[in-house]
């Protein structure tokens, strides 16, 4: 028995998938001196060996063809006190960088200040799904900062969440 095709409508899906809590995350990298960045939710590991990770970016991305062009990039995980690093990243056509301090990782890439951990990649493989590319890196360094109390900044519903507020389970 096979069930009924019906067309999913664009904004009950995203309502759909607002019900699933993610981390939020920069992903950066540097081209000629020039530090390029965007907020991304869609970050997940792929594999411990080799080590791989992987995010989803708009097909359209402004961003993403100078860092696919670098060849590698950064993955800032954003700590619980980065709200307005996640919305400046997610902004299009302004100056991202204002007043972000940030130094290079191993591989150049940008690393900003007040990150609970980051991961500095090769780009490994990238597929085309939809209306988004399927980017997968190879980890080639990282680094856990040491800041115990730091919770991580999360997205759930269309609203940024702490996690202390709910206590352990």
């Amino acid at each position: 028995m096979s069930l009924p095709r019906t067309a999913i409508e664009p904004l009950s899906f995203r309502e759909a998938l607002g019900h699933y809590a993610s981390g939020i995350t920069v992903i950066t990298s540097q081209i000629a001196g020039e530090p390029i960045g965007f907020t991304c939710q869609s970050f997940y590991s792929v594999s411990m060996s080799p080590p791989l990770v992987s995010f989803s970016v708009m097909s359209g991305s402004a961003s993403y063809p100078r860092i696919r062009q670098a060849g590698r990039f950064a993955v800032n995980i954003l700590s619980g006190e980065q709200v307005r690093i996640s919305n400046q990243f997610a902004r299009k056509g302004t100056d991202k960088w204002h007043g972000v301090q940030w130094q290079e990782s191993p591989l150049g890439n940008p690393i900003i200040a007040g990150s609970l951990h980051w991961l500095d990649c090769e780009i490994h493989a990238e597929h085309a799904a939809g209306d988004h590319l399927i980017v997968i890196g190879e980890v080639k360094a990282l680094n856990l900062q040491q800041a115990a109390a730091a919770q991580p900044l999360l997205y759930f519903k269309g609203q940024y969440c702490n996690l202390a507020a709910h206590g352990s389970v």
